[in-house]
């Protein structure tokens, strides 16, 4: 686990205000409210890149929001996340093909999302996701990496969803 994943659970093991401010921040910019700074910024101390900084307290909003104590299994990246949704949803939908591509079509806007976009297309993904156990360290790794041109996050996320269904 992360130093930043651990620093979370450090926090949520005090009690449940840490979640509910990082939950309620999600309704901000990343990083514009102010409630949510004594949860992430002891962590950014000296961190001057303001992508890394956003990236921080988007993914400790999602992890807040996306928090479960009774998840069982594993954590998955988002694109083997989506795959088990798209599953899900396929094996219940039995013939009836739109019922199975709003994952599908979710996470490929998510994936093609530029950087204003991309807070809002992942808090929509993650409320699909709710019964998935979501890796949010790889989740973090990944938007870290966002904006390289060859798009790697993007490119591994969409593997793991294709390979996944």
């Amino acid at each position: 686990m992360s130093g930043f994943m651990a620093w979370l659970e450090k926090i949520n093991a005090d009690g449940r205000k840490a979640r509910a401010v990082l939950r309620r921040s999600l309704a901000f910019e990343p990083g514009a409210y102010v409630p949510a700074y004594p949860y992430v910024e002891p962590f950014l101390t000296g961190e001057e890149n303001q992508w890394k900084r956003e990236m921080h307290y988007l993914v400790a909003g999602l992890w807040a929001a996306h928090w479960r104590e009774e998840r069982a299994g594993p954590p998955v990246s988002i694109g083997k996340a989506c795959a088990l949704l798209y599953k899900e949803q396929k094996r219940r939908a039995k013939d009836n093909k739109d019922a199975v591509s709003g994952p599908e079509r979710r996470f490929i806007t998510m994936l093609n999302s530029d950087t204003d976009q991309l807070p809002y297309r992942l808090r929509q993904l993650l409320a699909l996701l709710k019964d998935q156990p979501v890796d949010c360290e790889n989740l973090l790794a990944g938007l870290l990496r966002w904006n390289d041109d060859r798009k790697p996050t993007q490119n591994s996320w969409a593997r793991d969803f294709y390979r996944g269904i």
